[in-house]
């Protein structure tokens, strides 16, 4: 039996380079990419996402409609790392550890839509406690978050990297019309009823993240402590491999949040920061915007689905 053939659909972006680069040298799969002058051409990708086992697309959000609605061949599964899909109910929503069931049910998808970098950090943070109703569903939430420029895919790396890096920001908050678009990605899959507030913006490095969220005690109902959402995500996330919840005891030794500690991994870390004097409470999440963000959820995902 031939090893399956997995299709990247994109491969020259920043997410398709690095789930190429993480890919390559493995014997338990094929890799299929198209020559320069194949890239562009609407027949020659058609042929070739038809003709793949899994495809894995790294495009822009139009492209990437129009890639999955070539698919004409009903044995051909998707991970479509755009945002296309990730609030369409057809499509599985690819965190594997967002609840007990869901990377069985990203194995045996057809379908499956890989988080964005943000709401991943924000919908690790949000959706247990949710749950647990430590955090009413309809409670105002802000979120801030500052990522590497390569977030902002091959446009804002040249920005920094390219000839005219020198005019490059060393630091930019954006999204000031308050509508990003993963906005709504991270109300849906946090099980939210109210529209978060969400305020992203770069360094001038090259990947990693940082992204924030702060509670008042007294606002969350039946007198909630940071203990109670400490114990909630640790009990939550117990035993997942990619996800670590941090101790209190190294949380209250933690004096700064590096957004590169994790770069090059696969890893998510969550922390809940207190002041019980001011009772407030400061939810972290530190991860790479290209590694658990992008393509090393993709990776993660394409294992879950090659079994």
């Amino acid at each position: 039996m031939s090893a399956p053939l997995v299709f990247i659909d994109g491969d020259q972006g920043t997410t398709g380079l690095q789930i190429h680069e993480r890919l390559r040298g493995r014997t338990d799969l094929q890799l299929l990419t198209l020559p320069e002058g194949e890239r562009k051409d609407p027949a020659r990708r058609a042929e070739a996402i038809n003709s793949c086992d899994i495809a894995i697309l790294c495009l822009p959000d139009g492209p990437a409609r129009e890639a999955a609605a070539s698919i004409v061949n009903p044995a051909v599964r998707v991970i479509d790392a755009s945002s296309a899909h990730r609030t369409d109910a057809e499509w599985v929503y690819g965190f594997p550890e967002m609840s007990t069931e869901q990377s069985a049910r990203i194995a045996s998808a057809r379908r499956v839509t890989n988080p964005g970098c943000y709401p991943t950090g924000a919908i690790a943070l949000l959706r247990p406690l949710v749950q647990a109703g430590l955090i009413p569903a309809d409670h105002p939430i802000a979120i801030h978050a500052v990522s590497g420029y390569s977030g902002g895919g091959r446009a804002r790396v040249d920005q920094h990297e390219g000839a005219a890096a020198v005019q490059a920001p060393a630091f930019q908050v954006y999204g000031l019309k308050l509508a990003h678009k993963h906005t709504p990605e991270i109300e849906k899959h946090a099980l939210l009823t109210e529209r978060p507030f969400f305020l992203p913006a770069y360094g001038a490095f090259r990947q990693g993240i940082v992204l924030t969220i702060p509670l008042l005690l007294r606002q969350l109902p039946g007198g909630a402590t940071a203990d109670q959402l400490q114990a909630c995500l640790h009990d939550h996330y117990a035993g997942a491999r990619h996800v670590e919840v941090v101790a209190t005891e190294d949380v209250q030794a933690t004096e700064h949040l590096d957004p590169q500690a994790l770069n090059g991994t696969n890893q998510l870390r969550l922390s809940v920061f207190a002041n019980p004097q001011h009772g407030q409470v400061l939810l972290s999440a530190v991860f790479d915007n290209l590694g658990k963000g992008a393509s090393g959820a993709a990776v993660q995902n394409l294992d879950l689905m090659l079994g």
